[in-house]
């Protein structure tokens, strides 16, 4: 009986080495979000996924040629046209897969765009929080008291309808959401003990911004990101239905 207790008394660094939890993988992380998000998010998901799968393989999707022409204009569906052709002829289900392409690169250029000027520039006033925090601040008010679709058509209608200067536009003017957002996640990040730490340390500007502070404000912005890229289809659907999109 003595034996049996000091075998069950006797201490083991290696079976309670054994006993510490395993950390999860980001893969199986992944996997556990995935199997808790709801069925909207699935459907979310499913529809961007075949959105953007159509856009890269868009050559072997597509029956026909983007810019190949028929002699029936204006053909109903049926006869190798499943949503007929246009007014001059050209199938209109293999332009809607071909358009996915010039769609997806433009809105995800433009969102680029706009995540990295508005959050640079908000995070910098967060950190100045004086004269500057100011003059970007008011700066951001005037532009957002414009509505985008007008301001956009009238800068294209300025400075022409080309595919450069709508990212450009599109991603100045939708900067102003992701400075709204970044300056004021950071606000609270900036008074923080890290911030002070690096500042103490003769850290640089850019340090600070993009290893100390915009790691800890990533989720709200990863969130806007998505939202902003929809939200750039939609006006550039507007744009095209009005003639210069």
């Amino acid at each position: 009986v003595i034996s049996k207790m000091s075998e069950n008394l006797s201490y083991s660094a290696k079976s309670e080495v054994a006993n510490l939890i395993k950390r999860r993988t980001r893969l199986e992380r992944l996997k556990i979000a995935l199997l808790k998000a709801p069925i909207s998010a699935w459907f979310g998901m499913i529809v961007l996924f075949i959105y953007f799968f159509a856009a890269i393989f868009a050559p072997f999707i597509a029956p026909h040629g983007e810019a190949e022409i028929f002699p029936v204009a204006y053909a109903p569906w049926g006869d190798g046209h499943i949503l007929g052709t246009d007014q001059i002829g050209r199938d209109i289900l293999s332009r809607i897969i071909f358009a996915a392409r010039n769609t997806i690169g433009i809105c995800l250029l433009a969102t680029f765009i706009a995540l990295g000027i508005g959050t640079v520039l908000g995070i910098i006033a967060a950190l100045d929080r004086k004269y500057l925090d100011q003059l970007l601040s008011r700066i951001v008010d005037t532009l957002m008291a414009i509505p985008v679709m007008i301001f956009t058509f009238i800068l294209l209608s300025v400075f022409g309808p080309t595919n450069f200067n709508l990212i450009v536009i599109l991603g100045i003017l939708e900067s102003t959401r992701f400075f709204r957002i970044s300056r004021s996640v950071a606000v609270g990040q900036v008074v923080l003990e890290y911030v002070e730490v690096a500042r103490l340390r003769g850290e640089n500007l850019s340090y600070i911004i993009f290893k100390e502070i915009l790691p800890n404000i990533a989720s709200p912005l990863i969130i806007e990101f998505g939202l902003r890229f929809i939200f750039i289809i939609f006006t550039i659907s507007s744009l095209s239905f009005l003639g210069i999109g």
